[in-house]
């Protein structure tokens, strides 16, 4: 069950894995072509998060986590080790199933360690010009988002999802990324998207598509919601919360993280009763409740 493909802003080839981690590990990025240089997929280890959330740790870089990181949260893979031989790891077909397809191959189980969720106490908002993100006290983990492109087939859209009963993997992990063939040289002179293509994003031309059809009507805005679930796995642990956003983007997703950890009074932690799950195999893409 090997995982390999190029990375969607470096262009470059990388091969992925999976593997089990102990209970209370977290998420692990491991770099086997830099003698398994360890680098922990929290807040602290942020780097550039213009294009894509990437994180580095004494120098060593992991780029473009986001997919990866929505599809264990979606999957409720609390702790895993990810191993990838390059600086990005692979942007397969633009969205989150391959992994989660992946995670479900190699299989999770649970761990005896209760989960511990970040429960929202009080409300944190954050505004930035026309951009807005906040989140508030909620007994499950739910997000809206709300976007406006000025393109014919996007526009104005919002999608709200509860994370719970499967809707992750029914609602939002097929969601693709997308670009405009417009902005695309100016984005290749920007060193970005050397590994985009029409396999592995929905390309927008100036009034439609290049590669119908649509997975969902709304694909553009359901995938801002598996960004927004991928970049809040930074904060070390499932959340208790209800995510409002309105044309955020990653700066501001990890802005939220940031803020939150940085206030204890906003939050506590919390266990569950039931046990904590992890992923069971060696997928040569793996996961932990574990996986």
């Amino acid at each position: 069950m090997e995982c390999s493909g190029v990375g969607l802003h470096s262009g470059a080839p990388v091969n992925l894995r999976i593997l089990p981690a102990n209970a209370g590990s977290g998420i692990i990025f491991r770099r086997t072509d830099l003698d398994g240089f360890e680098v922990e997929a929290t807040s602290r280890n942020v780097a550039r998060v213009s294009y894509a959330t990437s994180l580095m740790k004494k120098g060593v870089l992991i780029s473009t986590t986001e997919h990866l990181l929505s599809a264990l949260i979606g999957c409720g893979v609390d702790n895993a080790i990810i191993e990838l031989d390059n600086l990005e790891l692979p942007i397969l077909d633009g969205s989150a199933q391959p992994f989660v397809q992946l995670i479900h191959k190699a299989g999770i189980r649970k761990q005896r360690r209760p989960r511990t969720y970040l429960r929202v106490r009080r409300g944190l908002e954050l505004q930035e010009g026309g951009k807005f993100i906040a989140v508030y006290p909620s007994d499950i983990y739910s997000v809206q988002y709300n976007i406006n492109f000025p393109h014919p087939l996007i526009g104005k859209e919002t999608f709200r999802v509860d994370l719970s009963d499967g809707n992750y993997l029914r609602e939002i992990a097929p969601a693709r990324t997308f670009g405009s063939r417009e902005e695309e040289q100016i984005m290749r002179n920007m060193g970005l998207i050397r590994g985009a293509s029409r396999e592995n994003c929905i390309v927008l031309t100036r009034d439609g598509i290049e590669n119908p059809p649509l997975r969902y009507a709304d694909e553009f805005v359901r995938h801002k919601v598996l960004d927004l679930i991928g970049d809040l796995a930074l904060l070390g642990k499932q959340i208790l919360g209800n995510v409002v956003a309105d044309r955020a983007g990653h700066a501001m997703h990890t802005a939220l993280v940031s803020r939150l950890l940085r206030d204890r009074t906003l939050w506590e932690e919390t266990t569950a009763e039931e046990e904590s799950p992890v992923i069971a195999a060696h997928a040569h893409v793996a996961a932990g409740q574990s996986v």
